[in-house]
């Protein structure tokens, strides 16, 4: 399959009037739907936004390659579009995109689809090809340049020559590997033909990995690159002089990073799965790292406390059906043989939350060497550890011994941060040691000393950490009235200002964490708010598509009834595309109707014993009614306030 079997004169734009990104992105789809090309704006839409959060796909010199592959795609395709004017469109180096590709790929595609995909940026990389398309009048001038690109990719070029002995090897590697990946192969390969040094680039693509790296390839190189956005094979790289950077450097700095690789000032791989700091990754801000971090090991987390936290909420529901008196639903157990059941496989998932959460932002921060002092430093923080007055079994006097003294979630996720910096220590004290005993390092020297250190440090991080903790509990337990109802405005308010970025996550990780220190006494008044702050924005979608319907096209009709679905599951991310669409009426609306949800559950006192499930685990608040109550409430002043305030569609 050739290019040309993807663009379709259907879809094409010869003069896109989008003035700015958004609208660009909604120009194309809506082209993309005309043709027939996708079932449903929306998904597309979505998985084209996504994309876009993780890196912009301006890729600089004016071109641009949106690109989505998931099940609203019928029939791969890549869309033509053009601006005479060029637009904002985020691009890598800051200047207008005039050329846009954006490439639909079905969710099952083939390789032959993929292929032919990645192909494209081998025109993309040829000099004066963007400007010959930027001239192009009529579809039948761009169906007639790629055709004669084709031609001449057809015969073979002659190998250009090699003035040095120099060998690279290379990865690439993009999130979706349909675009990015080829365009980072074709860029290195391209600089190292001009400056004369041989190169092997490895692509991890969307179809597989292509043109692997053997360990002959590796054993000669002078350098290695990896340009990834995503995780590679490392470990065959130890003892190479490597550069680590985004695949968005392997297309715009591309000489940059030849040069560094063969220049031998690169750092050395470790291997192990250690790798020195890139460049990059040291000049990102410091809380933008604390963020990563804490996300590594939130998202490793939450399936442990969502499995479990149901689990055990749905024993509360059994005992309590049973008779068992509220005031002994602590006693899980005592009086019903399934409630026990589901309370003991419950609680074992969820004894796992808080070593998984400290050990993988140790992992974060250190890599492997790191997991194991992290998940120590967790599994700590959860039994308590602390130095402490104990008295002789004999009723003798008191002498120093250890004693238990839990700190919980805090105590977690400080303890993460403490075993990945005594790992990140170790690796500076022993990087200069023969490699020949690197093996007994990272199997023995690491994890000795580094469970050693965690473990006498945090002797003294539980004490304060478990007093901060306990205060924290009692204050969030002791909420009612006017201080219940502002954490419920505040945190339902949270949850809808990026709707799954950090602000949204914060939130809901602060939830989780009251969860886990009050599932043993009915819930959490904290947890419920935010469940509700997150239904509300799809829902809102819902309420304002059916009470202002002409303000809304067709396509944006019927993804109001999608985000029915989405907001009683508490799917936040539904809203997004109506966000990204129009912010400046979207995220206040959604605000507004998220703050007052949330503030309503704080005043009616409403406790949530489940982590996750919407509607599905509405039987497992404190007031079923008066939760549904609180969501559709805000749910309506939502959609009604972004009825109110969005524009009718212009008509043409």
């Amino acid at each position: 399959m050739k290019i040309t079997d993807l663009l379709i004169k259907q879809a094409m734009i010869l003069d896109l009037q989008a003035t700015d990104k958004a609208s660009a992105i909604d120009e194309m789809v809506d082209k993309l739907y005309e043709a027939g090309r996708i079932t449903d704006k929306e998904v597309f839409k979505t998985g084209i936004l996504n994309r876009e959060a993780q890196t912009s796909t301006g890729l600089g010199e004016g071109i641009a390659m949106p690109h989505a592959k998931n099940e609203a795609v019928k029939e791969a395709t890549i869309l033509f579009a053009k601006s005479k004017a060029g637009i904002d469109y985020e691009a890598l180096d800051g200047q207008p995109v005039y050329v846009f590709f954006m490439i639909a790929a079905p969710a099952g595609a083939n390789d032959t689809h993929l292929k032919a995909l990645a192909s494209l940026s081998q025109y993309l990389m040829k000099p004066g090809f963007i400007d010959k398309l930027r001239a192009t009048e009529t579809p039948d001038q761009v169906i007639a340049l790629f055709e004669a690109e084709e031609k001449e990719v057809a015969q073979p070029e002659p190998a250009p020559e090699i003035k040095s002995d120099k060998y690279l090897v290379a990865v690439t590697a993009c999130t979706t590997g349909i675009a990015h990946t080829y365009m980072a192969e074709e860029a290195l390969k391209k600089k190292a033909a001009e400056l004369g040094i041989n190169i092997k680039v490895e692509t991890n693509g969307a179809s597989g990995v292509g043109n692997r790296l053997t360990a002959a390839d590796i054993a000669k190189a002078d350098g290695v690159i990896v340009a990834a956005d995503k995780a590679v094979e490392m470990e065959r790289f130890a003892g190479k002089h490597l550069v680590n950077r985004p695949v968005a450097d392997g297309i715009r700095k591309t000489e940059e990073l030849i040069d560094l690789a063969i220049s031998g000032k690169a750092p050395i791989f470790e291997g192990s799965g250690e790798n020195s700091e890139s460049e990059d990754e040291a000049a990102v801000g410091l809380g933008k790292k604390f963020y990563k971090h804490l996300m590594s090991g939130v998202s490793q987390m939450l399936p442990f406390v969502i499995g479990g936290g149901i689990l055990i909420a749905i024993a509360f529901l059994i005992d309590n059906a049973m008779g068992v008196p509220k005031d002994q639903l602590s006693q899980l157990g005592s009086y019903n043989e399934l409630a026990a059941w589901f309370k003991n496989v419950g609680s074992a998932a969820f004894a796992f939350m808080l070593p998984i959460l400290s050990g993988y932002i140790a992992y974060s921060i250190a890599e492997k060497p790191g997991l194991v002092s992290g998940f120590v430093a967790g599994s700590i923080a959860s039994s308590g550890l602390a130095f402490g007055k104990v008295p002789f079994a004999s009723g003798g006097e008191d002498t120093l011994a250890l004693a238990g003294v839990p700190s919980g979630f805090l105590g977690a996720l400080v303890g993460g941060f403490l075993a990945g910096g005594v790992l990140i220590l170790l690796k500076k004290i022993f990087a200069n040691v023969p490699r020949s005993l690197n093996g007994i390092v990272s199997i023995l020297v690491y994890p000795v000393l580094g469970v050693f250190l965690t473990g006498f440090l945090m002797l003294f991080v539980n004490i304060p950490m478990a007093a901060i903790n306990t205060g924290l509990n009692n204050f969030l337990e002791s909420l009612s009235g006017t201080s219940a109802v502002l954490m419920g405005l505040v945190l339902g308010g949270m949850m809808a200002i990026d709707m799954g970025g950090p602000v949204n996550k914060a939130a809901y990780i602060f939830g989780t964490g009251t969860l886990a220190a009050s599932i043993s006494t009915g819930g959490s008044v904290v947890m419920a708010a935010v469940m509700a702050g997150g239904m509300v924005p799809p829902l809102a979608i819902f309420v304002a598509t059916l009470l202002f319907k002409d303000k809304f096209n067709k396509e944006q009709q019927d993804a109001g009834l999608t985000n029915i679905v989405m907001g009683l599951s508490f799917i936040t991310e539904g809203a997004i595309p109506f966000a990204a669409s129009d912010p400046a009426r979207a995220i206040p609306s959604f605000v507004i109707g998220s703050a007052l949800s949330g503030g309503l559950v704080g005043l009616f006192g409403i406790k949530l014993l489940a982590p996750h499930g919407g509607i599905f685990v509405i039987a497992l608040t404190t007031n079923p009614l008066l939760y549904i109550v609180s969501v559709v409430i805000g749910a309506i002043v939502s959609g009604v306030i972004l009825g109110l305030l969005k524009k009718a569609p212009v008509t043409k």
